[in-house]
Parts: structure tokens; sequence; C-alpha cells
């Protein structure tokens, strides 16, 4: 697993000098140590405390989208990741994406909007396995989970690994 990701949308947005240097110091990551936060106001010259604020007050204000894990599921053994996309009433999408969301074979589910005719799904949800069949059996688990709520479905497998950063700052 790789270290924390920060996803960061405008860094333009009311950053000080200390804030933009909290995002460069942790735009690849924070550090695989006991106390990250620590160490990043050791580097920076303020308090672990400071750095946890003041993360939290961009990530309120939405200057930071998330922080969060980013695992390399190829190198856990999962090879037969897919993309799923789901129709499903527009009403019950996010009591949905809740509830597969929250299996542990799903890294992430989220809604997005449909594109008629082209594209009628609502609802996606990445599913990781050891290979292809174990997805399909898993796709099926999900299936059974919406019932007569899944009016269609398809798995995009992945065919290859994306590399997975948030924005640069320099």
């Amino acid at each position: 697993m790789s270290a924390d990701a920060l996803k960061v949308k405008d860094v333009g947005a009311g950053l000080d000098e200390l804030d933009r240097r909290i995002v460069l110091a942790t735009q690849a990551g924070l550090p695989l140590v006991a106390e990250p936060y620590r160490q990043v106001a050791e580097e920076l010259g303020t308090s672990a405390g400071e750095v946890m604020q003041r993360m939290r007050r961009m990530l309120e204000s939405g200057v930071i989208r998330r922080i969060g894990a980013v695992p390399n599921h190829y190198s856990l053994g999962f090879r037969g990741n897919g993309m799923t996309v789901w129709d499903v009433p527009d009403e019950k999408v996010t009591e949905y994406g809740r509830r597969i969301g929250a299996l542990d074979f799903v890294s992430h589910a989220y809604h997005r909007p449909r594109h008629l005719p082209e594209w009628r799904y609502n609802l996606f949800a990445m599913v990781h396995g050891s290979d292809r069949e174990e997805v399909k059996h898993k796709v099926d688990a999900i299936a059974k989970l919406l019932g007569e709520d899944n009016r269609a479905h398809e798995v995009l497998f992945s065919t290859r690994i994306l590399k997975k950063t948030g924005l640069r700052i320099g």
C-alpha cells in the first residue's frame, strides 16, 4: 500500500505560506511512519497539532478533497479488478452506494450521472478479486443484494495499472 494520497482541488484559494508548504510536503503522500503528521511538522518547523488542524480546515473548506489510502491492488494479489456499473433507481442510488461500498471486496462506490441514451448506469463500484472469475462471483453477490432494483449492470475489467496521483504544485 502506498502512503495516504492528498487530493487538492485549488491551491490558490485562501492558502497562506504554511498551508502551501503542508500541501507541498504531503502531495506525494504522508510518510509511512507511526506518526506521519509529527514528521511533516518537524520538516516544516511547526507542531503536529498545527499540521492536523490546517489539513482538517483545508479538507472542510474543500481545498483538499480527501485524505485516504491508495493501495496497489496488484501487489496485494488482486489481479481481477473490475469497475462494475449499475442501473438502479435514482432515488435508491445513495442507499445502494453505501451498502455496496461497505462490502469488503469493494474499494469504492459512487454515484455518476446517466448519459442517456448511450449510458444508462448511475452507480459505480470497484470490485477486487484474485482473478476475473472471483470478481464475477462477487458481482453476482451485488446483483443479489440489489434484487429487482438491478435493472442492468456490466463489469469493465482493468487491463493496466493507471498512475493514481492528485494535483501537484511546484
